[in-house]
């Protein structure tokens, strides 16, 4: 199989005021904006990411490989996740071909600051800014988003397969796969 794809989904809760905590979405802190409840930096929009590339290189999720529970993690830099993740996903014979997601907000304003996300997380990726891109929408009001209670992101992953199976390639190089079921007729 030469491409996968990969979904991944993030929310968190505002932290109380009381925490003091840094909002940071993406790898951009907004400082004047109250922080999101998590373990690691909380940053809602990296972790949408690095699931998204985990899932399509089938290698669990976020949480298995970062787990809360463990200390080292505690406060982590989410970009520094990611960085993690993108050698995971290469280990496992993939590369990063793209990578789209959404941030779901009702506050702080986010398009000022879209440019410098996705070029935070194309440098994380090791990829081209070209190959991110970066959205941010409202809920109208509506569910928990709308309340002002949280910050959720999505994001999909598409990657491409490193590893040549040169038992089902043709003089080219391509692959010649040809499920039988494509090719019975009824």
């Amino acid at each position: 199989m030469a491409f996968r794809i990969g979904i991944g989904y993030d929310m968190h809760a505002f932290a109380p005021v009381s925490a003091a905590r840094p909002l940071v979405i993406g790898g951009v802190h907004f400082p004047d904006t109250p922080g999101l409840a998590g373990h690691s930096d909380a940053d809602v929009l990296t972790h949408a990411v690095a699931d998204a590339l985990l899932g399509a290189a089938r290698l669990g999720d976020l949480g298995e490989h970062f787990p809360d529970s463990d200390p080292r993690y505690l406060q982590a830099d989410s970009l520094e996740l990611l960085r993690q993740v993108t050698q995971k996903v290469a280990e496992a014979g993939f590369q990063i071909v793209d990578v789209d997601c959404v941030v779901l907000a009702e506050q702080p304003k986010l398009s000022p600051h879209r440019v410098k996300m996705q070029e935070n997380l194309a440098a994380a990726m090791l990829i081209t800014t070209e190959a991110v891109g970066v959205k941010a929408t409202t809920t109208e009001g509506l569910g928990a988003i709308g309340r002002r209670e949280g910050i959720a992101a999505t994001a999909v992953a598409l990657l491409e397969s490193t590893i040549i199976d040169s038992g089902n390639t043709d003089q080219a190089g391509f692959s010649t796969y040809n499920p039988s079921f494509l090719t019975n007729k009824v």
